[in-house]
């Protein structure tokens, strides 16, 4: 009884670290789909960007070019694009009151967002077991540090200009830098 317990739950483990080997496989086709997904649902959010707020514009002057983050491994291209995405949902989880946008484009640009961290994470989750949790590296210390900074100074803008309909709207111009990031790093997984 208990050999027949054991080779049942074997079997279990097997087919769980096969599944999610196979969610990394596909991970960068999945990544491209919601990539693109994604920078469509932002243009049906709003439309074209608000004259009146073409003035504002300059006033965001991001800390960190995101688009310049340097990640060599392919682990810590995972972890950046798990944290650039998380990053984006949580900025587009905030005080979108003024913004005006299209209700059902955000919705469904936050679940996609929500869905593919939940596939990154399966992803990274099954490696670390593989690799029997290695220590992080500076590497991904320093990606992660960047990323933050980054969003932090989009999170400053928006707060500094209260969340006004013009802040959305620069942001919404920006964000899709950070996807062709997204894209360039996912590039990499494939390699």
């Amino acid at each position: 009884m208990t050999t027949r317990c054991l080779l049942h739950v074997c079997l279990m483990l097997l087919f769980s670290t096969e599944i999610s080997s196979r969610l990394c496989t596909m991970l960068h086709f999945q990544q491209n789909k919601v990539n693109k997904e994604s920078l469509e649902l932002l243009q049906k959010m709003s439309g074209n960007f608000p004259s009146q707020c073409i003035n504002e514009r300059a006033a965001f002057k991001p800390t960190q070019d995101v688009v310049q983050l340097p990640v060599s491994q392919k682990e810590n291209a995972k972890v950046a694009i798990q944290e650039i995405l998380q990053e984006i949902f949580n900025i587009f989880s905030k005080n979108l009151t003024q913004s005006a946008w299209d209700e059902t484009s955000i919705v469904r640009f936050q679940n996609g967002l929500y869905q593919q961290i939940q596939r990154l994470e399966a992803c990274l989750r099954t490696q670390m077991e593989k690799e029997l949790t290695k220590p992080e590296s500076e590497e991904l210390q320093l990606t992660s540090r960047r990323v933050k900074k980054y969003f932090q100074g989009i999170d400053a803008f928006l707060e500094e200009k209260q969340y006004s309909l013009c802040a959305w709207e620069i942001i919404r111009m920006e964000i899709p830098r950070c996807f062709v990031l997204v894209d360039k790093l996912t590039g990499r997984l494939s390699n």
